[in-house]
This record gives structure tokens, sequence and C-alpha cells, in this order.
């Protein structure tokens, strides 16, 4: 398989944890520079990488195809730009950009140059949704009615230097968890017809937003409930989907992102890391009787990677897709309006 060197630009908890592993699993693909503006982490992890202190030594290096940009939020939409100008593939972590606006100019300048642009929905692809994917696709719920989306933490305490809790365009928990969840939810029941969205401030000395409840809703009474808090000391379920036949209801998260935020990638073919007595459960029940079973987890991130690869090495079509990557950001930007407005707002196919 021909190999695709790829450039990472930015190693701290992003990059070091959710990208670098991946992409160095993942076959044909060659982690081959790292912007680290003061340390050698990335040489420490990587012995053949090459560390480079700016994005323009990263540039400079003429091998490189595929540039994954892994910094805050405030720099996805120029540095995106200037990876797609100076004629490389890009993907950014999410969110993509700080607004609409934004991300339409990135994405009408990739498809005018002829580039691959995506944003990094690993959350899609863990082993849990994708599992709930397969359960929807199958028929055994019936007709889905409401679809409950969640993503606790509990972190009652301002995180010391978090520049995600520092006021600015993308900072809050809007446009670091939310990106997740509207994905998901679109994946699974398409775009709806309005969105109403409550998002506030819950903890003390935060001046950022760091709750969210964002409704969803869709023709036939079909709904969305997408929420997440940082004082989630008991945890709700993270997928509870009811539909006409049966519910399907998963409590705990995907181990994949808490393996690598540690330091533990999964070794192997198998990168699956949940136990049987973990999986999710579909419950059915009628007037005679009642059923639970465990529905086995598949999938993982390095699908995310391969596709990309293949996308631009063969010109195969995008899994990610630009008008995915488009309608994430404009649910991000109706649940901003609703919220202020205090009122549902109908949902807006936006342009790129």
């Amino acid at each position: 398989m021909r190999m695709l060197d790829v450039g990472l630009i930015g190693y701290g908890l992003g990059g070091r944890r959710f990208h670098a592993p991946v992409i160095a699993a993942v076959e044909g693909l060659r982690l081959a520079a790292v912007v680290q503006r003061n340390a050698e982490t990335a040489k420490e992890d990587f012995p053949g990488v090459h560390v480079v202190r700016s994005v323009e030594e990263l540039l400079a290096i003429n091998s490189i195809r595929l540039t994954v940009i892994a910094t805050p939020n405030s720099s996805h939409y120029p540095l995106a730009k200037h990876c797609l100008e100076s004629g490389r593939d890009v993907i950014v972590d999410k969110p993509f950009t700080n607004s609409v606006a934004e991300a339409s100019e990135l994405l009408s300048l990739a498809r005018r140059l002829g580039r691959v642009l995506t944003v990094y929905h690993n959350r899609r692809f863990d082993a849990d949704f994708q599992a709930l994917r397969c359960v929807v696709a199958s028929g055994e719920l019936g007709r889905v009615l409401r679809f409950e989306n969640t993503y606790d933490r509990f972190r009652p305490e301002p995180k010391p230097g978090a520049w995600r809790e520092q006021p600015g365009p993308g900072s809050g928990v809007l446009f670091d968890l939310g990106p997740h969840l509207i994905d998901q939810a679109l994946v699974l029941l398409g775009k709806p017809d309005f969105v109403w969205a409550d998002v506030r401030t819950e903890r003390k000395g935060i001046v950022t937003d760091d709750a969210f409840d964002v409704l969803l809703g869709y023709r036939g009474g079909v709904r969305a409930l997408l929420r997440a808090t940082m004082l989630g000391a008991a945890a709700r379920p993270r997928f509870a989907v009811l539909g006409t036949r049966a519910c399907y209801r998963k409590q705990g998260f995907d181990l994949l992102e808490p393996s690598l935020r540690e330091g533990k990638v999964p070794q192997g073919e198998d990168w699956m890391l949940e136990q049987e007595e973990n999986w999710a459960e579909i419950v059915r029940v009628d007037s005679s009787s009642s059923e639970r079973r465990k529905v086995a987890s598949r999938g993982d991130w390095r699908e995310f990677y391969a596709n990309v690869r293949d996308a631009i090495v063969r010109n195969a079509p995008l899994l990610v897709t630009p008008r995915q990557v488009m309608d994430v950001m404009a649910g991000l930007e109706l649940a901003q309006e609703s919220s202020a407005k205090r009122a549902a707002v109908a949902w807006r196919n936006m342009d790129f």
C-alpha cells in the first residue's frame, strides 16, 4: 500500500492522545512530523517523527500530503485555510470552525482547490454508537421515537488554565461536546425540522457555558434530546432510544477514549475494549412476556483515518462528508440562536 505522510499540528491532549496513536495504527499512514513548540514529547512517543516548531516548518516538508489540526478552536479556521492553500488535504478536530460563515468559506475553498477537507467526528465511530446504528437499521426497535444522547462529566471546579473555560469564540461546552452529540443525532435520524436549546452556565466562577440541553424535533413526534453537564456526579445513561417495538439503553461510555487518554493504546487488531457485561441492552415487553438481550459493540476510531486515507489515495467517498460537516456547524449555531431567543427555531440548511 502506498504510504501517506501526515503532519500533525498540535500535541496537547487531543493531538497526543486522540490523533497521533490512531494515525500510527492505520496501515498506509505515517506520522511524519509534529508541530510542538516547546518540547520533544512527540519524538519520545514516536521515535521516527520529525518535531518542528512552526506550521511553516511543517509545510516546508514536501512529502507531507495530509495535515491534521489539533489546536485550540480559535485557530482552526486560519490554520485550515493556510494548509489548504499550501496544497495539503486537511483534517480538523471538532468543532470545525467557530461559525457557519468560516465553515462555508473553508469548504468552498477545498472544493475549488480539489482538496480533501473533513472533521474528526470520531465519536461517530465509537463501538457502542456503531452498535446502535446497526440495531436501528435492522428494525428491531421498530420506529424510533426518541433518542437521548448524554455526555456528562463531573468537574465542579474550574480547570486551571483551560482555554475552553475562557471567554471567546469557540469556547464553552456546547462547542466542545455539542459536535459529538449533534453529529451522532444527524447520522441516526437525519436533519430535524426545528431546534430548541438551553445553553447555560451552572457552576460558580465559570464565564463560559458549561451545560446544555438541545432538542431536535422531527415530523411525527420524533425527538432527539442532546445534553451535557459538568456536574454529572451520578451518570445518566449514555444512550436511551425508545422505539415502537423495543428500547435500547447503554449506561457507560465506550472505553476507547479513556484508554487513549491514559496513554494506553490497544494492541492487536481489535480495539473494542468493553466487556460483555457493559454492552448496551435491548428491552422488549409485550402483554405476555419480556425480553432483555445484550448488543455486541463493534467499531473503532481507526475507521475514520482509514477512510480519509482511501479518499486521498483512491478517491473513495468520505464517511464524514462536507455536507455533514456543515450540518453539525448549523446545529451548533441554531442551538445558540434558540437559547438566546428562548424559543425553538426552524432548521436551516447552510450553503457552501
